[in-house]
């Protein structure tokens, strides 16, 4: 995730004049009788084939996203290391089961992993008889995870802890309820106290007897003395593919079809400062040794389960390309100057050896180790995230550049400079273009790349949204401004080579923010507190849905590598109408299709008659072709947990497809022609200069 690209100065007016009102302008006058012709130009050899990697997602550990999102473990701060290497220290949410007189917790640099010292100690002064006897139930300690523990009826889930006592030792390790009134699941763990006297892992298949969805988990005993815990977890067996991922949520971003990952930030990467920003190698091999790490940018710390590897591994199963950004010696606040960054470029080189490397090589063994011995499939890097103004950058980039190529000419490199105005001044694969801003704004920027030159690198539109008042937590708005920009893009998509969302996931319960500090002209200095809220899929431990931003990028699951054809577009008014036709194959019926899109963005309804030419008159099937249409009743329509399914796109039966066509469309609405083409027709494959608007009164 990324700061806004325009000034400080410019957010703040913006902020202050209020965007609650910029909807109103998209009005298009009095006029009710509004018309519009889109010529499609569909004549073989006519159109050009879009990148096979043109939409794809990003991926940001921010609104708790990984930890406590698509990451399935639910056991938060597993290690006792959430409140640093000192003790005693904060094992927040970790909380006792008990009272002074019965249980003391407190922590230890005891552990008998090197990289996480921390350990839990409990001191149990309750017994089984005597003067002071446990409560029934016992004492000990419960971690309510992220908000809340689902834990559902029948299905099984793994915790794993290790334990040390210089006594025998009777633990009940249980998923209860956020009281500890229910018990969904129990088992004891029985050890005397010779198999307990050095760190022992211990295991335990839990299968729960009831759902909870706000449950926690708990470890507790009877029996009095010392015990020590380290390193608690707890994932459900039922996880995306079996490699640790919460399936509801992946199985929503698999069906955008995505053809690449960006991972696993923006800032997340660079962090406020080097010391907290993400090191790939802290994220590698054993869970257990991994140390974690605070991120000093959305204010949260993460036990980096979820690490270089496994990002790796989730785009294999998606069947995406890897995206892999990486820290290039600068974070928010600090930076290492370009005489001294080698050590960080060998950081790099490390990191595609352990993806590409061979399993006998020094990082591809740690890789094959943890369970993938053939290469992964990393062909894009990125070189940092937003730091192109900053005094480092250029001198390290080319470091980065020159190394990276020597070892792997193969692989492409990213940018962080806009090239899409100006040439770039150092060589590059790709640059990053992010933008965030209103409704308004967003959408008038479908034009941002008519005019870039078509010769230098692509553009990677890696972040966009529409962001502020006009949002909302996720606004109909705010995806009708999207979905015109993203047809601006697929139209040019002959100089933009991939294009990606943000912020992909938000967790209900920690939606981030960020703040801006800037020196104003009068001299004072203000700070924004400005809210992510655009995201595109809402959950909780239990619950998920689309806001109207993640429907808009369905409509654009089929793009990649399709051919884009020129289209012309007229109108008999100002309008705000823009247009895009694509043809494409279905991967499962092997049928073509002929696919146009259009968003009306004004406030009136408008009759337009579409014309395809260079196609047969009985070229198009007409009872195998459908319209699909995003459309509400009021422009800040939200979804919602208790409505999913309020701003939802509908499809039904096209029968009035053809090669003309006259159709309506409604106010403010995003409408989808998919028109099934009759088996024998040529493809179209040349790649000539993308379509031209044309408006005229």
């Amino acid at each position: 995730m990324g700061l806004f690209r325009h000034s400080l100065l410019s957010i703040l007016v913006y902020m202050i004049i209020g965007l609650c009102s910029s909807y109103q302008s998209l009005a298009n006058g009095a006029n009710t009788n509004q018309t519009a012709k889109l010529l499609v130009n569909a004549v073989e050899g006519s159109g050009h084939r879009a990148s096979e990697t043109l939409f794809g997602l990003f991926f940001e550990e921010i609104n708790h996203a990984g930890a406590g999102g698509i990451w399935a473990e639910l056991v938060s701060n597993r290690g006792f290391e959430a409140g640093g290497h000192h003790t005693p220290s904060n094992i927040d949410p970790w909380s006792i089961i008990g009272d002074e007189s019965s249980v003391i917790l407190s922590t230890d640099s005891s552990s008998c992993f090197s990289n996480n010292k921390i350990a839990l100690k409990m001191e149990v002064l309750c017994d089984t008889t005597g003067s002071n006897i446990c409560p029934t139930g016992g004492v000990g300690t419960y971690n309510p995870g992220f908000w809340g523990m689902n834990i559902e009826q029948g299905k099984t889930y793994k915790v794993v802890l290790h334990v040390k006592s210089l006594n025998s030792v009777s633990i009940s390790v249980s998923f209860t309820s956020s009281d500890g009134s229910q018990i969904l699941a129990t088992s004891n763990i029985i050890a005397a106290a010779s198999d307990v006297l050095n760190w022992t892992k211990v295991e335990v298949m839990l299968e729960s007897q009831g759902t909870n969805h706000n449950s926690r988990l708990q470890l507790t005993t009877t029996r009095k003395g010392v015990i020590w815990f380290d390193q608690v977890s707890a994932m459900p067996m039922d996880t995306y593919k079996g490699h640790g991922f919460r399936r509801e949520l992946i199985e929503m971003i698999e069906g955008l079809k995505p053809r690449f990952l960006r991972f696993p930030g923006g800032c997340f990467v660079e962090g406020e400062w080097l010391r907290n920003a993400f090191r790939w190698k802290e994220t590698v091999g054993p869970w257990e040794e991994r140390p974690g790490h605070f991120g000093d940018v959305w204010m949260y710390w993460t036990d980096d389960g979820l690490g270089y590897y496994e990002f790796l591994q989730l785009t294999e199963d998606l069947g995406a390309l890897p995206v892999w950004v990486f820290n290039n010696g600068i974070s928010h606040n600090d930076q290492v100057a370009t005489s001294s960054v080698s050590p960080f470029v060998q950081e790099v080189l490390d990191s595609l050896e352990f993806a590409r490397g061979d399993s006998n090589s020094t990082w591809g063994s740690v890789r094959a180790a943890m369970g993938h011995p053939q290469p992964f499939d990393l062909r894009y890097v990125a070189v940092g995230n937003e730091d192109c103004g900053k005094k480092n950058y250029r001198g390290n980039y080319l470091k980065f550049y020159d190394a990276i190529k020597h070892a792997y000419p193969d692989i492409q490199i990213i940018s962080n400079c806009d090239g899409s105005s100006r040439q770039l001044d150092h060589p590059a694969d790709l640059y990053d273009f992010h933008i965030y801003t209103s409704a308004n704004n967003l959408f008038s920027m479908a034009h941002q790349f008519d005019h870039t030159s078509r010769a230098g690198p692509k553009a990677f539109v890696s972040e966009y949204a529409v962001t502020g008042n006009d949002a909302g937590t996720g606004s109909f708005l705010a995806a009708l401004a999207e979905a015109g920009f993203l047809i601006g893009l697929e139209r040019n998509s002959d100089v933009i080579g991939m294009v990606s969302y943000a912020p992909l996931f938000v967790n209900s319960n920690d939606r981030r923010s960020f703040q801006m500090a800037g020196a104003i002209s009068n001299g004072f200095c203000l700070k924004a507190l400005l809210l992510w809220n655009p995201d595109a899929i809402v959950f909780n431990s239990w619950q998920q849905y689309g806001t109207p931003s993640f429907w808009v990028q369905k409509f654009f699951a089929e793009s990649s590598g399709a051919t884009v054809l020129n289209t012309t577009l007229t109108a008999n008014s100002t309008s705000s109408l823009i247009a895009s036709a694509i043809t494409w194959q279905n991967a499962d019926d092997k049928n073509n299709y002929l696919r146009i899109k259009i968003v009306n963005f004004g406030s009136n309804s408008v009759s337009v008659k579409i014309s395809v030419d260079g196609l047969a008159s009985n070229s198009i099937d007409s009872f195998g072709s459908t319209k699909t249409i995003l459309a509400s009743v009021n422009l800040m329509d939200e979804n919602s947990f208790q409505a999913p399914n309020k701003v939802v796109p509908t499809e039904s039966l096209f029968e009035g497809a053809g090669i003309d066509m006259d159709v309506v469309l409604t106010p403010h609405s995003f409408t989808s022609f998919n028109l099934l083409r009759n088996s024998g027709k040529s493809s179209i494959t040349e790649v000539v200069r993308p379509v031209e608007y044309v408006s005229s009164s």
